[in-house]
């Protein structure tokens, strides 16, 4: 191999090597990362009583602590992070039954967000849940 061959070599191999992180530099969109649960575990407002009011049920995607789904009426409220912990669909509450369910693998939780039926293994994550006024605010327990 002649020498200019090889240094057009590894000119080329330096560019591509240096693309995907000449790309990331020139995005514009940026992302931050949600926070998991707050720092001082206060209280978050997930929504309103009056959305609960409407269908004994409120989800908040994007709440100060993540996914939340909450269950019930103005007293005994439930709240769980509504991502099945088999393979991550979102779970629905069943009123009739009184638990989640998966509609992707059948999986089914109690309301304490244990599992009653796999193939999940795992419990929902579950918060505390209040009406503080006219919002609906969670904690994680």
């Amino acid at each position: 191999m002649k020498r200019r061959d090889f240094i057009s070599w590894v000119g080329l191999g330096w560019i591509a090597s240096s693309l995907p992180i000449a790309i990331a530099a020139c995005s514009s969109e940026t992302t931050t990362p949600k926070p998991t649960s707050s720092a001082s575990g206060d209280w978050q407002k997930v929504g309103t009583s009056a959305e609960l009011d409407k269908t004994g049920q409120l989800v908040a995607n994007d709440s100060p602590v993540g996914s939340v789904l909450v269950v019930g009426k103005s007293e005994n409220l439930i709240a769980v992070d509504p991502t099945c912990t088999h393979k991550g669909c979102t779970v629905a509450w069943k009123d009739q039954a009184k638990k989640f369910a998966c509609p992707c693998h059948g999986s089914e939780f109690g309301t304490d967000g244990k599992v009653v039926k796999g193939p999940a293994e795992k419990p929902l994550k579950t918060y505390a849940a209040k009406i503080e006024g006219d919002s609906v605010v969670v904690k994680q327990s």
